[in-house]
């Protein structure tokens, strides 16, 4: 049977999905909004900032992993319906957040050019990303802890503040980031510094806001209790042992993109143009796909913790990978129809716009692997609380086959730069294959509480 006929399955995966996609949307949106009023400001501010911004993704990476562990653990406890291990495990995960996001703060405090110098040479980029730096360091903590604090609310199926959180950053972010970078209304111009003021105070304000929704709104977690920092050697050593394959996987992914990036910088303008735009178009889309995981993870985790048996989970698990499929198909052929459309909007050269169309071609058959991979290993197989597989197969993936890959065709084969895209984006298929194989077996379903 492919399609579960529980409803409640649909009803709790679409409202999980939408919210979370929407939400997603709205935080791209935000980057989206930054970038475009930089660019409007000067070449240099954005650069800048962009090359600051190399350490945000780096960041939001490493807690991303913090994040899905503590969602993989405390979705089993919330389908037991017991919220004092989920308490103790959101300590444990906000502690360990803390941790890093001090780090990177001190970090970027004391080495703020050296660091910017590992990205760029260019003086004028660099003059510009401090002056970003100057200020956005001191978002580091509170995007980290902020992250954390509603992933233990998607934990437990809570996800609508954290959609209303991320409009109002928006609205703060976008009117703020207007007003100072370009001097309107009498304030000064600031430019890049602009920039930065906007995102911190929009990033105070998502931290004050989920946290007095904890202390006065919520009914499920009460996570300010007596023993929320009530922390076991036991707990903290479960907690770590599920986090370090995810920690690892996702901070050498971090580091792989940028090298990524900077192989089509080295082939010519067009390339980084064509690819520039090509890769934002199908952000749009990718955001949907990872609604689908974070949704996935929660109904997964929640299902095995209500102790329901592998026969309904495995049920579930085919399902899902049949939405996936829909879903991606979907994705894939509106991006093909789209793609004439929405490059007419952009001012490129007559070179730039053909690699653009090609890029956008290969991407829309990209879009259905990787809607199908990357929701059924992260949704579905570390949801079910298999958090190494994943680990094994993205690092042998992206380190041992696409990189090499992308290095040969585009420096020894010289292929043209659709095909370097395709060999840089060839995992999102051939990971299809081992993920559907594994995803078949039993083995995948752990229940860690």
């Amino acid at each position: 049977m492919l399609f579960t006929r529980d409803r409640n399955f649909y009803r709790t995966l679409f409202h999980l999905m939408i919210i979370v996609v929407f939400q997603n949307i709205i935080a791209y949106s935000i980057n989206m909004a930054d970038n475009l009023m930089l660019g409007m400001y000067s070449q240099s501010s954005l650069s800048g900032a962009a090359t600051v911004n190399q350490i945000q993704f780096l960041l939001q990476q490493m807690t991303l992993a913090i994040g899905d562990t503590l969602v993989i653990v405390a979705s089993q406890y919330w389908g037991q319906k017991k919220t004092k291990p989920i308490r103790t495990f959101t300590g444990i995960a906000l502690a360990t957040g803390l941790i890093l996001g001090l780090t990177v703060f001190i970090l970027t405090t004391l080495f703020s050019r050296e660091i910017l110098m590992l990205f760029t040479k260019k003086e004028s980029y660099i003059i510009q990303g401090m002056d970003y730096l100057s200020l956005i360091r001191f978002t580091y903590p509170l995007f980290v802890l902020s992250t954390i604090l509603m992933a233990a609310l998607r934990s437990v199926e809570t996800v609508s503040i954290a959609l209303k959180i991320s409009i109002l950053s928006l609205i703060v972010d976008v009117s703020i980031n207007y007003t100072l970078i370009f001097g309107k209304f009498g304030f000064p111009e600031m430019g890049t510094k602009g920039a930065a003021v906007g995102t911190l105070v929009a990033r105070i304000l998502e931290l004050v806001i989920v946290v007095i929704y904890l202390i006065f709104a919520d009914h499920k977690l009460k996570l300010f209790c007596k023993d929320f920092l009530h922390f076991t050697k036991e707990a903290f050593s479960r907690f770590f042992k599920i986090l370090w394959p995810s920690f690892l996987s996702n901070t050498l992914w971090a580091l792989a993109t940028p090298i990524q990036t900077g192989i089509l910088g080295r082939l010519s303008a067009d390339a980084i143009a064509a690819n520039s735009v090509s890769t934002t178009m199908f952000q749009y889309l990718k955001v949907i796909t990872i609604g689908e995981a974070s949704a996935s993870a929660v109904l997964i985790g929640t299902t095995i913790g209500e102790n329901r048996g592998t026969t309904k989970v495995k049920e579930y698990s085919k399902t899902l990978q049949v939405i996936y499929l829909i879903i991606g198909s979907v994705l894939g052929i509106s991006l093909f129809f789209l793609r004439i459309p929405l490059l007419s909007l952009y001012d490129l050269t007559q070179n730039a716009y053909q690699m653009a169309d090609q890029i956008l071609i290969i991407l829309s058959i990209v879009m259905v692997g990787m809607s199908y991979q990357m929701p059924t290993g992260i949704g579905i197989i570390k949801g079910g609380g298999d958090v190494k597989y994943m680990m094994y197969l993205n690092l042998i993936s992206t380190w041992a086959i696409v990189m090499p890959l992308s290095f040969l065709g585009a420096f020894v084969w010289k292929l043209p730069v659709p095909m370097v895209v395709l060999l840089l984006n060839s995992d999102q298929l051939f990971k299809c294959i081992p993920t559907y194989l594994y995803v078949k077996k039993d083995q995948w379903i752990k229940v860690l509480v």
